[in-house]
């Protein structure tokens, strides 16, 4: 997208492989454009993505089976797992756990060997549905109390982009992405939704069993002097915040909490069942319908920070998160067991990978750590970014396969779209960052399109990645050559032993301060859109006294 040698590329792959794909029946032809002036929030792009390579034998074989109808979309998104913490057996002794289930995924797809997400949250989740890296949206950080923002209404979602397209689209779990309505799921695209307002700092973290467990202080008045306290919203209740809703008839409601109720860890624990009750209930409901169908999972476990004695589920490892690992392994073994039930497994493409590495600040309690890569989640070291991602679609992508090349989780975006034939909803008024991956998952290993990747840590580019060698950027006003590290990641997966500067800067420092420019004078040419606000909460239905109340102080608090 930014240089001439990817569009250079994109013209040698379409030329290639177009005329055959067309044929089929499942593509439409593209070419090399840059972002022009927009004359709606959904105009057309041709995108300069190359069109998508066929995979001998399968590919065409299910174009002709299927009719045409692309594929359906089943993406399972697991909070603060990094690489290792699930699937891939010969880890289970380090770890002091197994998930089966996701191992047996594994076995029967492709793992993405270098598969990057964003460093956190909010970040991972817009960058996947927007193609975009967050700092272009305006959505960088991962909100845990009420903020008045979102994702803004003028971003152009995958779901949209695939609605447009004739799929039928549900989202259930976990959304994060905002308080504000034009956030909120229902409105980006999704034809049904099911979800917490906010995240888990609200629903595992803050309330008062995290308190008896001392994983939290400061939330229960009750349990302090208040002597000298003047500001007594300062320490806010988190059951007066919005917890779950769903989409009913067009509009939202919240759900399972009543007036005057406390939020507890069995609420929290019934959240998470009934999502996942729901979402084989919303998979049976899309697999009857004459359309393909794009399904978001996006569970609140394995997130979970209190010990539950009546649980089935114990480990080795002991770690709260640790159980709810094997926990949402059972889970997810479910989903994909009811996609084989529905006779659906040909023509459905599952995706599971984790959002961002693991929560070190909660590293003893919860069993996680950062086992092979160092970091985790909020930071751009690759024990922050690095995560296990699979694909499986049976019959089409090759079972048991392995792709070392650099995937980001923004990639999902252009290669779901081009899947699904619906490039065309792709914005063109704009930069997308995501790259077409489908010569990855159908021809494998050495087909990717991605050899460098940029990593905020928020709104500060914190490090760029060049084929093996990683740079940690310098701190403003330094000397570039001096101060910014370079790192082997081969030799080096912990970033710990920087590379001595004066053997790789007099080439590398030149060559990364060139990829940091271009990135950039397109951000000059092409502005980051600031950061989208308005009222917390509005358009749900029945809002609790006691959450109008929390949200009239907020608005104080910010002069309205």
């Amino acid at each position: 997208m930014y240089t001439l040698s990817i569009c250079f590329l994109c013209l040698i792959t379409t030329l290639f492989v177009g005329a055959m794909l067309l044929d089929l029946g499942m593509l439409q032809p593209t070419s090399c454009t840059t972002p022009s002036t927009p004359s709606s929030k959904h105009r057309t792009r041709d995108d300069g993505l190359p069109t998508m390579r066929r995979s001998p034998q399968s590919w065409p074989t299910f174009a002709r089976q299927n009719g045409g109808k692309p594929p359906n979309l089943v993406y399972i998104l697991l909070d603060d797992v990094g690489v290792g913490e699930i699937g891939m057996d010969e880890l289970s002794v380090i770890r002091g756990y197994k998930t089966p289930k996701l191992s047996a995924f594994a076995r029967e797809g492709l793992s993405l060997q270098r598969a990057y997400s964003e460093p956190s949250c909010t970040p991972t989740r817009v960058a996947m549905m927007t193609g975009r890296y967050p700092i272009r949206t305006g959505l960088t950080e991962a909100k845990t109390t009420l903020s008045g923002e979102g994702l803004s209404g003028e971003e152009v979602t995958l779901a949209e982009v695939l609605r447009e397209a004739g799929y039928n689209t549900s989202h259930v779990g976990k959304w994060h992405m905002g308080e504000i309505a034009e956030a909120y799921a229902s409105n980006q695209g999704f034809m049904h939704a099911e979800f917490p307002i906010h995240q888990q700092a609200q629903l595992a973290l803050m309330g008062m069993d995290s308190v008896d467990a001392d994983i939290i202080r400061g939330v229960d008045a009750v349990r302090e002097e208040q002597t000298f306290t003047l500001d007594r919203q300062f320490a806010l209740n988190p059951a007066h915040m919005v917890v779950g809703v769903e989409l009913r008839d067009g509009k939202l409601y919240e759900v399972n909490i009543e007036t005057g109720e406390d939020w507890t860890q069995k609420k929290y624990r019934d959240m998470n069942e009934l999502y996942q009750k729901n979402v084989l209930s919303q998979l049976r409901t899309l697999a009857k319908q004459d359309e393909p169908f794009y399904l978001n999972y996006w569970p609140m476990f394995p997130i979970n920070f209190v010990q539950e004695p009546d649980i089935d589920y114990t480990t080795l490892n002991g770690g709260t998160i640790a159980a709810s690992i094997v926990e949402m392994d059972d889970w997810v073994g479910e989903i994909l067991d009811e996609v084989e039930q529905l006779g659906i497994a040909e023509n459905t493409i599952i995706v599971v990978m984790g959002d961002n590495g693991p929560f070190m600040q909660y590293a003893g309690p919860s069993g996680q750590s950062d086992r092979i890569y160092r970091g985790g989640k909020g930071e751009h070291l690759e024990g922050g970014v690095r995560v296990n991602a699979w694909v499986k679609w049976k019959g089409v992508i090759e079972a048991g396969s392995f792709a070392e090349d650099m995937i980001h989780v923004s990639d999902l975006y252009t290669t779901f779209a081009r899947l699904a034939n619906a490039t065309d909803g792709i914005p063109r008024d704009r930069v997308i960052d995501g790259l077409d991956q489908s010569g990855v998952l159908l021809l494998g290993e050495t087909h990717g399109r991605r050899d460098y990747l940029h990593i905020y840590e928020g709104t500060v580019l914190k490090s760029v990645v060049k084929n093996k060698y990683k740079m940690h950027l310098a701190p403003p006003g330094s000397n570039p050559i001096l101060s910014a590290q370079v790192y082997d990641l081969y030799r080096d997966p912990r970033e710990s032993r920087p590379i001595d500067s004066i053997k790789v800067s007099p080439w590398a420092g030149g060559q990364f301060a060139g990829i940091a420019e271009r990135h950039m004078k397109l951000k000059i040419k092409y502005p980051d859109r600031p950061p989208t606000h308005g009222m917390p909460y509005e358009g749900i239905e029945n809002l609790r006294p006691e959450t109008i109340e929390m949200v009239e102080v907020f608005n104080l608090g910010q002069g309205h």
